[in-house]
């Protein structure tokens, strides 16, 4: 293995009690994995390397105390590097640091630190300050913690002025959303009441229609059976003289009946009969009251002669 990844090295040979010495060691990248099998190495020197970056995997040194990242040429740390909790001194002389990550406001412990020779952020550098001798070292932990915490602080109502606006566009999307459902419901509350309404009205006119027909129809029909259900002039006389007809008829059926039974009488042997003689007498008595009226002398004598 490469000696600039740090696999060439023999890390037992670089322990000394708690400290792991890898300063001058010609290192592109540090051993991470190597280094967690030494969790009693409380001390990390990677001064004067190579070093751009650390990884990721780096922050899960947890054990670590006292580092030493001094005389490299790291551009940035990582995002979490605030969860190397239990470091106390931290040196990052001559680097290539612009800015700190928000996390190192996590460094709770940190209680010396050196940022001497980093083209920092100029807010940064103030913060930071010089770091010529113990004291200001300390100083520069204790600034530079509160400085990433305000910071911290700051991004996180930022965010949370960010959630709120979130929630607050979601409340407003929700209430738009639901005024415009309001509004289609109406509207088609409205489309429905209007189209009942129209199909009423074409119940009412169709209902109104059929009954104008009906009617019409009904008037037309007794129209037209009136001329033959009314009155006729004519009719009564015409019945009246039919009538009369039919009562001469019978008087005359009666006549010749009663003519041809006293016929019978005189020309045959039943004119002793009583009822030819009484049939008889009853004849001569009309004929005595009649005798004064000369049309029914005649026919009645016409008829005797007979």
């Amino acid at each position: 293995m490469s000696r600039g990844g740090g696999k060439g090295l023999s890390l037992k040979d670089k322990l000394d009690g708690n400290e792991l010495d890898l300063s001058l060691c010609d290192l592109n990248e540090v051993p991470v994995r190597e280094l967690a099998a030494f969790p009693k190495a409380t001390i990390l020197d990677l001064s004067c390397n190579n070093l751009i970056s650390l990884p990721s995997d780096f922050c899960s040194l947890l054990h670590l105390v006292k580092l030493d990242l001094s005389k490299n040429r790291l551009q940035q740390l990582p995002l979490d590097f605030g969860r190397l909790v239990n470091l106390q001194h931290l040196d990052l002389l001559n680097n290539r640091l612009v800015t700190l990550p928000v996390s190192f406001a996590q460094l709770k412990n940190l209680k010396w630190l050196d940022l001497k020779d980093n083209p920092l952020d100029p807010v940064l550098a103030k913060v930071a300050g010089d770091c010529l001798d113990e004291k200001q070292c300390k100083q520069a932990a204790v600034k530079v913690l509160q400085h990433m915490r305000a910071i911290q602080s700051e991004q996180d109502r930022q965010r949370q002025r960010k959630l709120q606006a979130e929630r607050e566009m979601e409340k407003k999307r929700e209430a738009e959303q639901r005024a415009r459902e309001a509004q289609e419901r109406e509207v088609r509350k409205r489309e429905k009441a209007e189209e009942k309404e129209r199909r009423r009205r074409e119940y009412d006119a169709q209902k109104a229609a059929k009954q104008e027909m009906e009617k019409k129809t009904k008037k037309e029909t007794v129209q037209t059976r009136k001329p033959a259900s009314g009155p006729r002039p004519a009719q009564p006389p015409r019945q009246k003289r039919s009538c009369s007809r039919s009562v001469l008829r019978v008087l005359l059926f009666a006549l010749f009946c009663v003519l041809c039974t006293l016929a019978a009488c005189k020309l045959t042997e039943l004119q002793r009969q009583p009822l030819c003689v009484s049939l008889t007498a009853l004849y001569e008595d009309v004929l005595a009251a009649l005798g004064n009226h000369k049309t029914l002398q005649n026919l009645l004598q016409h008829n005797s002669q007979q």
